[in-house]
């Protein structure tokens, strides 16, 4: 907690009218770069006019994140003004809930996410990847678009496992709306002034509109799956999918899930059950496609281990059998990770790599730039899988790398994701060379979660037309 003396957090400059809204919003991901390099690993913004100023405070150190995620994870809460908004726009699931309600919901939904049940998924991810394999080998030229064609796969993976349907037909919804919520609720975050939702501006009725669409969504899945099973129609799979397991959730101390709360969890699995997977996968690829003695390197792994092109399905018990493929799938999600800021708010005054933060303020940490910083990542933008033996896993802080979060409020899908990006990865890899086209990086933002700004174009080189496998 707070030591005497605690030094105060330096400020970064920003415009003498708004202070640094306008960098927040506009390139953040540069902004929180620039704020470590000039000012340290913890520094305060100020965003607004005179008189109508919000300080928030960043945290860019492991250790710093370490104490604000895990070992005084108590006094930092999701109380914040940004948890706030995105909780009135998605609603209080996993993500956003605190307190005794966060606490029943995970009771209830933890026993979803067992390692067990989630190696038993293997099967249907693997499943997938080869069909979304077999559909790459019929387009004209092989050129993709990464950051759509695996977003697309990322939420058939989602559909198939968690909801025990095809989401192919809701894919332009949840992209359509998904990102304009996530940017209304950031706006909203950094304004000085916020006017009641229920107020008739354009943008509180887009927004409403946008939520109500994504709310009439969910609510369609699980009206569908519902009737499936009251036909008994539920196919192979019945009885496995999220949305079953979450209605027959339950016990004597906790109850069950009413329909607001089955809404809610459906919502956020949504968003953060496919966002993290897709954007290792994508730039996973998008890095391989351009640094071909790495995709070499994968590439032989994955031959050895699954037979080479059209050989056999990998499953759970092979990611271990997979070590290069799972550094080069750590070192893309240290370069972008899902998440590039984690927010807080703290209860009592602290102290931080000896800078106090108020009672109240709030705050995050940020994997984009601890997953950057030059204490842990020498070269920091270079692609090196080599930084992810366990050689040199153990010689860095445990917070140096977090893309899922850490503490008792760490992602509870990261097994499931790492599962799906290992195994999608390998097949993909195993059949495809891939070939970068152009020399542009992909322009990215921030909202809640990373976003591509643009296409991470590449050319995918079937490595054999033989029959797909089972």
């Amino acid at each position: 907690m707070t030591a005497a003396g605690a030094a105060q957090a330096p400020i970064v400059a920003g415009h003498p009218l708004l202070g640094s809204m306008n960098d927040l919003l506009n390139d953040p991901l540069a902004t929180y770069l620039r704020a470590r390099r000039d000012h340290g690993d913890v520094v305060r913004f100020r965003a607004g006019p005179p008189g109508l100023r919000a300080d928030i405070y960043a945290v860019f150190s492991a250790e710093g994140a370490q104490q604000v995620l895990a070992t005084e994870s108590g006094n930092f809460r999701k109380d914040n003004v940004f948890y706030g908004e995105l909780r009135d726009s998605v609603g209080n699931g996993l993500l956003t809930s605190q307190d005794a309600t966060y606490l029943r919901q995970r009771r209830l939904v933890q026993p979803l996410f067992t390692r067990r049940r989630v190696d038993g998924y293997a099967g249907q991810v693997a499943d997938e990847a080869a069909g979304l394999a077999e559909a790459w080998r019929g387009i004209p030229g092989g050129g993709v678009e990464l950051v759509g064609e695996m977003h697309r796969f990322a939420l058939r993976v989602v559909g198939r496992i968690l909801f025990g349907t095809d989401m192919e037909t809701t894919f332009e919804v949840i992209e359509r709306t998904l990102p304009l919520l996530q940017e209304y609720a950031l706006k909203r975050g950094l304004a000085p002034v916020r006017t009641p939702r229920t107020w008739p501006t354009p943008a509180n009725r887009r927004a409403a509109r946008t939520q109500a669409e994504l709310f009439a969504l969910c609510d369609g899945i699980i009206d569908s799956r519902r009737n499936r099973k009251n036909e008994g129609d539920g196919g192979e799979e019945s009885g496995e999918d999220l949305v079953t397991l979450l209605v027959r959730a339950g016990n004597a101390e906790d109850g069950s899930l009413d329909a607001a709360e089955l809404r809610e969890q459906v919502l956020i699995f949504l968003l953060a059950g496919h966002e993290t997977t897709a954007t290792a996968l994508a730039f996973a690829l998008h890095l391989l496609a351009r640094h071909p003695e790495q995709q070499r390197r994968v590439r032989d792994e994955a031959d050895r281990v699954l037979g080479g092109p059209g050989g056999r399905a990998p499953t759970a018990a092979d990611m271990e059998a997979l070590p290069y493929l799972t550094m080069v799938l750590k070192e893309a999600m240290r370069l972008y990770p899902s998440a590039p800021v984690i927010g807080r708010r703290a209860v009592a005054d602290a102290e931080v790599d000896g800078v106090r933060i108020p009672a109240g303020a709030d705050l995050f940490v940020s994997p984009w730039v601890t997953h950057r910083h030059p204490d842990y990542w020498p070269d920091p933008e270079r692609f090196d899988p080599e930084r992810f033996t366990p050689e040199a896993e153990a010689g860095r802080p445990r917070y140096a790398w977090f893309p899922f979060g850490g503490g008792p409020r760490a992602c509870i899908g990261q097994h499931l994701s790492m599962l799906e990006s290992v195994l999608g990865l390998a097949v993909l890899i195993r059949e495809f060379e891939f070939e970068a086209v152009g020399e542009e990086e992909v322009p990215l933002g921030a909202g809640i979660t990373l976003l591509a700004k643009g296409p991470a174009r590449c050319r995918v080189i079937p490595r054999s037309s033989g029959p797909r496998s089972s």
